[in-house]
């Protein structure tokens, strides 16, 4: 496991993390759709905890066997479970209440712990697998043989 952010967060603190967000993940190898729909998923949990759960809490983004995983934990009240499955969207008269529909069609997994205590909801993300680079970025060593100690110019790898 890999931590890329650490962090508790209030309002004045949102921009700065979706920010750092962004950048961590696509350092990992998320790009494109996908590493918007993760950016935005945090980004409505983070502003979930800011608007329901006190105006602060936590925020922990690491990677671990091929995936991204982002949790956000509070101290608010809890959520109740009409909003939790999130199966519904909200009409679109309504102000409130996209959140976590959107979080759970966002990323590949949503989790949400919730409870009188606070929630913690935890969003994971599926990394693209590398293609000739090793964990650190850098271009795997192959090694080239020349079959049968034949001709130069006609190798195997």
């Amino acid at each position: 496991m890999r931590t890329l952010i650490a962090q508790v967060f209030t309002l004045q603190d949102i921009t700065k993390l979706r920010h750092a967000v962004s950048e961590q993940a696509r350092s990992c190898g998320l790009h494109g759709p996908r590493l918007d729909d993760f950016v935005l998923a945090v980004h409505e949990s983070v502003v979930n905890a800011i608007e329901h759960a006190g105006g602060h809490g936590r925020f922990k983004l690491w990677t671990v066997d091929g995936v991204i995983r982002s949790e956000t934990s509070d101290r608010g009240a809890g959520i109740p479970e009409a909003y939790v499955n999130g199966g519904k969207r909200s009409s679109d008269e309504s102000a409130t209440g996209r959140g976590i529909y959107l979080i759970r069609r966002l990323c590949d997994a949503a989790d949400f712990h919730t409870g009188p205590g606070g929630t913690t909801v935890l969003l994971t993300m599926r990394l693209p697998r590398e293609s000739g680079l090793t964990a650190s970025g850098s271009m795997r060593r192959i090694r080239v043989t020349a079959p049968g100690g034949g001709p130069p110019g006609r190798f195997t790898a």
